[in-house]
């Protein structure tokens, strides 16, 4: 004799989704920015305080992710100037951001990228990364600016940028735009509870990196102040210069 299923049990269960522990629901945000404070000083305390995150001591927190594509970790990411950041985030206004240090992809990683996706027939990532620390204070980045190198390699950012920043704590945020991925970090002292004092930079750049459209190639930064442009005018330029010598050399 067949056992009859009961109809009335629900057998349907919903995967819950994993959400990031400084993940902010949109419309949360949104009720908090149409609250009316009530006082003067509940608007200098939310302004000088960052979102709601959870910072993490520099042992703890995630770095960067690689997969199990070590090559990548060979490829060089440079320190990029105030104006080159604001152009990627494209910030309106541009911002100087005095609380920020950011590194860019070198032309050298964004061409290396691409030859490892064509060499491993579409297997290699050819995604590149930007890393983009926000520190508490403007003093802090400031003494960070002397001892930071100004090219470095993808596999030591771990290491000697957020393991070896001993008693400074960091929450990390990391979006996938297209072919770049973003990561941030805020960066403050361990053990300090005050808030975060520049946490207007790190809202503007969060906003920023989410208000993003996908990156389809890697023009927009190749095309930076301080880089050569790849675009067709340019190449007409250097082709009509080349000719030039040519013609000046016979």
């Amino acid at each position: 004799m067949q056992e009859t299923k009961n109809p009335t049990k629900n057998y349907t269960h919903k995967k819950h989704k994993h959400k990031h522990p400084n993940y902010v629901h949109p419309q949360s945000e949104t009720a908090a920015e149409n609250t009316t404070p009530t006082s003067t000083t509940t608007t200098t305390t939310t302004a000088s305080t960052a979102p709601n995150i959870s910072f993490k001591r520099n042992t703890d927190v995630k770095g960067l992710k690689f997969g199990g594509q070590f090559i990548v970790k060979s490829f060089t990411v440079r320190r990029c100037r105030p104006q080159e950041l604001s152009l990627l985030l494209n910030l309106s206004p541009p911002q100087a951001l005095p609380s920020t240090i950011a590194f860019l992809p070198s032309n050298f990683t964004i061409l290396a990228h691409h030859a490892w996706h064509t060499l491993t027939l579409g297997l290699g990532t050819k995604k590149s990364k930007v890393i983009i620390f926000v520190f508490d204070t403007v003093a802090a980045k400031s003494n960070a600016d002397l001892t930071w190198p100004h090219e470095i390699p993808l596999g030591d950012v771990n290491k000697r940028l957020i393991r070896g920043m001993n008693s400074w704590d960091f929450a990390r945020f990391k979006f996938r735009k297209g072919c770049i991925t973003f990561y941030v970090f805020g960066v403050r002292k361990s053990g300090d509870r005050g808030g975060f004092q520049c946490g207007d930079d790190l809202r503007c750049i969060l906003h920023s990196v989410v208000a993003l459209k996908d990156f389809l190639d890697h023009t927009a930064m190749l095309a930076l102040p301080n880089q050569r442009s790849l675009d067709h005018s340019s190449i007409n330029n250097n082709r009509s210069s080349y000719n030039h010598r040519s013609v000046a050399a016979h």
